[in-house]
């Protein structure tokens, strides 16, 4: 009875090949060949072979339903091209996560706007350069735009606020310049916003006070002005705010600094007045207010003298512990 059944199992065996290797889309695989041989057939897509499943090929995954791609991660590799056009023919994709490519240049191919299923966009860590393009709020499905490490340039597109189901935006680390929209305010989900290390300029627009965001980082740009916007009471979400190595001045005795913040760092501006009490109240893992004009004494309490003397240095008149004590 045994060996009958190994008999069969062998009989079946070819007739059951030819639907396994089916089961990857042929216009997703027409698609993938090409942009195989649009990057020159690196070494990191060696198992992307006209003779094998597409749903079994390294980078890709496949939806288990539809058998559809709807990922595509490039990552660590000699790619020396540019994005793609091909890219655009995946229409169930939910993740392009392209990083750690150093020599991938050019622009953000305009093929990514017909994918409106993309959850995720990731490029990072590239030679992309140009503007970030105007057409990304055509991705409504978006909630991550993930775009560090990059040589963008320009200014920020005011539309990429009608990505309403956007969590998290990072532009950090480009060359962007010109001032922050004043339309991220206007954001529905009150993204987190990582917009460090750019040329950006002039004043924090009002409008980013109705933000709730979990974390905003503006830090390594040439801001002016206010930023006590950002603060008060009513940022329940608000865990991280870094604001360092701009131009802000304004009066940081007056903000009130909302419960949830761990994280606080201002150095390198010119910031006045006293540290709010209510600093003591927090469980803060940073604080940094180094290189600034503030004056008074450090308030008792808390986490404030577990910083170190590296964390209120280089201003006008701060005293107290950790520092040398007030006269």
């Amino acid at each position: 009875m045994a060996i009958l059944f190994l008999l069969l199992l062998l009989l079946l065996l070819p007739f059951s090949s030819p639907a396994l290797s089916a089961r990857c889309n042929p216009q997703d695989k027409k698609a993938l060949l090409q942009i195989k041989k649009d990057l020159k057939n690196p070494y990191l897509l060696a198992s992307w072979t006209p003779d094998s499943d597409c749903c079994e090929w390294y980078c890709v995954k496949c939806d288990f339903t539809t058998h559809r791609i709807r990922s595509l991660s490039l990552a660590n590799d000699g790619v020396s091209f540019q994005i793609p056009p091909a890219i655009g023919d995946l229409p169930y994709l939910d993740t392009l996560d392209l990083h750690k490519l150093p020599n991938l240049t050019g622009p953000i191919h305009p093929a990514i706007a017909k994918l409106t299923r993309l959850v995720f966009l990731g490029i990072s860590w590239t030679s992309v350069s140009g503007p970030v393009p105007d057409f990304l709020p055509r991705l409504t499905n978006l909630e991550s735009l993930y775009l560090p490490f990059n040589k963008l340039s320009g200014y920020i597109p005011p539309s990429l606020s009608q990505l309403h189901n956007l969590n998290e935006i990072d532009l950090s680390r480009n060359k962007l310049t010109g001032p922050i929209p004043y339309t991220f305010g206007y954001f529905k989900n009150s993204p987190s916003l990582y917009l460090s290390r750019n040329q950006l300029s002039g004043k924090i627009p009002a409008s980013l006070g109705k933000l709730n965001s979990s974390s905003i980082d503006l830090s390594g740009n040439k801001l002016q002005g206010d930023a006590s916007m950002l603060f008060g009471p009513n940022k329940l979400g608000l865990h991280m705010l870094d604001l360092s190595r701009n131009l802000l001045e304004f009066d940081l005795s007056k903000v009130n600094v909302p419960e949830s913040m761990t994280w606080l760092d201002l150095n390198h501006n010119r910031i006045y007045g006293r540290l709010p009490v209510g600093l003591k109240a927090l469980q803060l893992q940073k604080l940094d207010v180094s290189y600034n004009l503030l004056c008074g004494p450090i308030p008792a309490g808390g986490s404030l003298q577990k910083m170190g003397k590296d964390s209120y240095m280089h201003n006008k008149c701060l005293c107290g512990s950790p520092l040398p004590l007030c006269k």
